[in-house]
């Protein structure tokens, strides 16, 4: 409001009593949505929400142990200088900075009183009693929020189709109102608010907010309704990956174990299947398993080749505690000690005596040896 010398003139006085302001006090109008965003790029940026945040709100499901739900998206524009008003609560604020695939920041906005229920959950409480937002408490929801915008990462990588990723987001309180943790909020004038519905079991019936800087929103909705084909055409071809299956087991015969394989297998393979185009892949070559003069064990090895043994391939491994095992489902991922492209581990009645590479001849999956055991070594680990 205009004022002289601290004080209000007449004319304000006598508006003000009238119930009208002057023309140069009157207060500026609200921002409408749809004067930046047409209803299509509103709905793609709500689409956007929509799959990033059900994906996010599975992994906070199983970090909580809790049911989890992130509902429709509420799409809205905001000054800045309004913040306080949009924001009237102590909340914490995590900013999500994006490495790879997009250029670009947002915060994610929770109440410090859900914060500190979430908490409590994940420091093993049972959130009815959460305790105030320490050190601790921080860094649960950090981690938290970690796992769910790690989810919604790989999500947008599936609707972008490329790969998006983020760095470690990172934790602040938020009180606009006293000036704290306002440093983490986007430098933009005019900031697209996407508001979501979160409930966490019986415990939290509140918001989530998402904000974003305005060029940012286009860019998200520009990629999406106009995705560009020089993102396929100029990249280099990738080569088809095969995910195999935890574990591959064959039972050789007595005869496979005494007869080298002939070099010409794949060929002769192919020719009893008609014109089968050959796959790029060379047969392993096992050594021939003849008895060794070192021990007398070796020396007897003729008399064991016909036993049959369970050779088994193994992706990796994993430790899972009871209430784990029991909450998986379909459609669960399970991640595994190995990273991707690892060795994989070969097994011999539950012995690792071989590493090898997985690979596809025709529509059977193998495995090409690539680390093996000496002969003396394999058989004492297999004894």
């Amino acid at each position: 409001m205009k004022m002289n010398s601290n004080k209000l003139s007449q004319d304000e006085i006598d508006a003000l009593l009238n119930g009208s302001l002057p023309n140069d006090l009157e207060e500026e109008p609200k921002q409408d949505i749809n004067d930046y965003f047409t209803e299509i790029e509103q709905d793609a940026i709500g689409e956007i929400g929509n799959i990033s945040f059900g994906s996010s709100a599975t992994a906070l499901s199983t970090l909580l142990n809790q049911k989890v739900e992130i509902t429709t998206p509420n799409v809205s524009i905001v000054k800045r200088k309004e913040l306080s008003d949009e924001f009237p609560h102590p909340y914490v604020a995590i900013e999500v900075n994006y490495t790879e695939g997009f250029s670009g920041s947002n915060i994610l906005v929770i109440k410090q009183s859900d914060a500190a229920i979430i908490a409590d959950l994940m420091i093993g409480g049972d959130g009815t009693n959460p305790s105030d937002l320490g050190e601790i408490q921080l860094s649960a929801v950090q981690e938290a929020m970690n796992q769910m915008m790690g989810s919604a990462a790989t999500s947008m990588s599936t609707v972008f189709n490329k790969k998006v990723d983020i760095s470690p987001p990172t934790i602040n309180l938020l009180d606009v109102k006293q000036g704290e943790g306002t440093d983490s909020i986007p430098e933009s004038d005019m900031l697209i608010k996407v508001s979501f519905q979160l409930t966490v079991g019986d415990l939290i019936n509140s918001q989530i907010m998402q904000i974003l800087p305005i060029d940012f929103a286009r860019e998200l909705i520009d990629q999406l309704m106009n995705p560009s084909s020089n993102d396929v055409n100029d990249s280099e071809p990738e080569e088809a990956t095969v995910e195999p299956p935890t574990s591959v087991q064959n039972e050789p015969t007595p005869s496979a174990q005494n007869e080298p394989i002939p070099s010409d297998l794949g060929h002769s393979m192919n020719q009893k299947k008609g014109p089968v185009v050959q796959a790029n892949v060379q047969p392993v070559e096992f050594p021939n398993f003849k008895p060794s003069q070192q021990t007398a064990e070796v020396n007897n090895l003729d008399m064991l080749l016909d036993i049959p043994l369970t050779v088994a391939v193994e992706l990796g491994r994993t430790k899972r505690s009871i209430q784990k095992i029991l909450e998986l489902s379909t459609g669960s991922i399970i991640e595994l000690d190995k990273l991707a492209g690892e060795p994989v581990d070969i097994l011999i009645n539950n012995k690792k005596v071989a590493k090898g590479e997985v690979v596809v001849i025709d529509e059977n999956f193998g495995v090409r040896v690539t680390d093996i055991l000496s002969q003396a070594e394999r058989l004492n680990k297999i004894q």
